[in-house]
């Protein structure tokens, strides 16, 4: 079974230190809560992975292969950050189909059900949507995707909490369905643990 493996990771920003000697692995198809307070690096760590930033130190290696600039293992990731690749005039209807050009496994169909399901305004631009509904647009696209790891942070910024339910809702369905590997970081740990398997604190 795939595996994703952090060795000896460490990170710092000037003189802050984001990350110090982290060991850890995440394991193919589990639900994983990425679990710390605010400014404990989780974000830092996920952005290392996919290849966002680079480490100071350490390794992070897919199946034993070394993920840094390593397009063939990062397209098997798929990274929910704040910041989005999109130009911000763009519309969310093309965003969505553009998305299936990049990722062959990205089911349009599937984004376009879910759409509807969270009443995502399509023709509007991504730059003029409330923070609750970005969120959700990107959740829609992580959850769509169907890549072996979907990496998740902070997925329910601004949801209200119908929208919040609705969402972890849809992510068990889509686990049980076809199932992968989710890393949810977050800070709202009695939210996410009915539904994760491991948790992974920093």
């Amino acid at each position: 079974m795939s595996s994703l493996r952090i060795e000896g990771v460490s990170k710092s920003y000037g003189s802050t230190r984001a990350l110090n000697d982290v060991n850890l692995t995440f394991e193919a198809n589990k639900i994983y809560g990425l679990l710390g307070r605010n400014g404990a690096g989780k974000t830092t760590l996920l952005n290392i992975i996919n290849n966002r930033v680079f480490a100071d130190g350490g390794r992070v290696s897919f199946d034993d292969e070394d993920v840094r600039e390593n397009e063939r293992i990062q397209s098997k990731f798929y990274f929910v950050g704040e910041k989005m690749l999109f130009p911000d005039s763009m519309k969310v209807n093309k965003a969505i189909k553009w998305t299936a050009e990049f990722y062959s496994s990205f089911d349009k169909d599937y984004a376009f059900k879910l759409a509807d399901l969270f009443e995502l305004p399509l023709k509007k631009k991504i730059n003029s949507l409330s923070t609750g509904y970005k969120s959700i647009f990107k959740n829609i696209l992580a959850l769509s995707v169907n890549t072996p790891f979907v990496f998740l942070d902070e997925p329910v910024l601004g949801l209200d909490a119908n929208h919040r339910e609705l969402f972890y809702k849809m992510l068990i369905q889509k686990y049980s369905d076809n199932p992968a590997a989710f890393i949810i970081s977050t800070h709202l740990i009695e939210e996410v643990a009915n539904i994760i398997e491991d948790v992974v604190i920093i």
